[in-house]
């Protein structure tokens, strides 16, 4: 994530902020532009930027924006209905929001949802809603668990319908499900990443003829699906899974491979972007000279860097990171293993990205 200042007072701002808190001007997203921009009323329940690039444009909040659910800027809607900015036009179904609770967690979906979005944008992805493709167009649902007891919702991915249990956003219970799954890490926006990795290999893999070059690395996808996950939940992992896989649930299928695999890729790059923006590099007072020594390559993990800069840089800032954490009495930062046999599976999705840029 990149870091944002107020165009009126330079004040530091977030991504999810909504009004600069030193000169409480009104902020809004531009995904256009990937940037922050403080605002002017017009008088007409619009907006002008103050961004240099779009001061004379009139824009308006996403019609989520009155739910505290989201700050991005969009277009007025001419027919007169609510206008819906880029990121919430994929919501199918969101949650209930008769319950209370459900507003809250709407919310917290939100915050992971956008940050996918932004990730999505600024790697040049193509993106393609239910609406242009009714068949594999992506689109999300946020949904509960029926109140009458029956089988409860799971997360899940579906020719680019991607469904989220909204339990996922109590804190509590997704603690308490990544211990009955036995995993290092869950969380709201690696759940996002991890079900457009599914997408993405959709539209990346199989619709663009890569499929042979996808299964060399991956392995053979036309296994039976449920089959191979039957067996992995019935079954201890192979000792040796941590040679080629990035995670445990990794090595079920050659489709969840990839889709892990694409969201480890997509961690990186994000959290690499942060770090380079607050200027952080990494020099270990060692007396001899260390392997965890880096000051970044300098260039965007998004669109320029290779993957060899990249790798170059994550090692040591996640080992910094997890020894910060350490001294905190927390858990690991990043408690994954970047084997040989992973890294090639990373450098397969770095090709195909910065390959699916090439093509614009």
């Amino acid at each position: 994530m990149k870091l944002f200042s107020c165009q009126c007072c330079q004040q530091a701002l977030y991504f999810e902020n909504i009004a600069c808190e030193s000169c409480h001007h009104p902020v809004g997203y531009l995904p256009g532009l990937a940037t922050l921009t403080a605002l002017e009323p017009t008088g007409t329940g619009r907006w002008h930027p103050v961004e240099e690039q779009v001061q004379h444009a009139e824009l308006v909040y996403c019609a989520n924006h009155a739910y505290d659910a989201c700050n991005w800027l969009t277009t007025p809607d001419r027919s007169g209905r609510p206008a819906i900015c880029f990121a919430c036009r994929f919501n199918r179904t969101i949650p209930n929001l008769d319950n209370p609770k459900n507003l809250e967690r709407w919310r917290k979906i939100e915050v992971a949802k956008h940050r996918l979005f932004y990730t999505l944008l600024r790697l040049k992805l193509p993106i393609r809603s239910r609406w242009e493709d009714p068949h594999n167009g992506l689109a999300f649902d946020f949904l509960d668990d029926a109140a009458d007891g029956s089988a409860p919702i799971m997360t899940g991915h579906n020719n680019g319908l991607i469904t989220l249990a909204i339990r996922e956003a109590d804190d509590a219970e997704r603690e308490r499900m990544r211990v009955e799954m036995g995993e290092y890490y869950r969380t709201l926006l690696g759940h996002f990443r991890h079900e457009i990795g599914h997408y993405y290999w959709n539209v990346l893999v199989r619709d663009a003829g890569r499929l042979e070059s996808c299964r060399a690395v991956f392995g053979d996808d036309q296994q039976d699906y449920q089959e191979a996950l039957q067996n992995h939940y019935n079954n201890p992992p192979p000792e040796d899974w941590r040679e080629r896989h990035v995670s445990m649930y990794a090595t079920s299928h050659p489709w969840e491979d990839f889709a892990e695999t694409w969201a480890h890729y997509l961690h990186i790059v994000s959290t690499l972007e942060t770090a380079w923006a607050y200027g952080v590099t990494i020099h270990p007072v060692l007396p001899d000279a260390s392997p965890l020594s880096t000051n970044g390559p300098g260039n965007d993990p998004y669109l320029t860097s290779t993957f060899d800069e990249i790798m170059e840089a994550w090692v040591p800032l996640t080992s910094a990171v997890n020894s910060l954490n350490r001294s905190m009495g927390l858990s690991d930062f990043y408690p994954f293993v970047l084997t040989s046999g992973v890294r090639e599976k990373l450098a397969f999705i770095h090709s195909l990205i910065r390959e699916t840029q090439a093509l614009g």
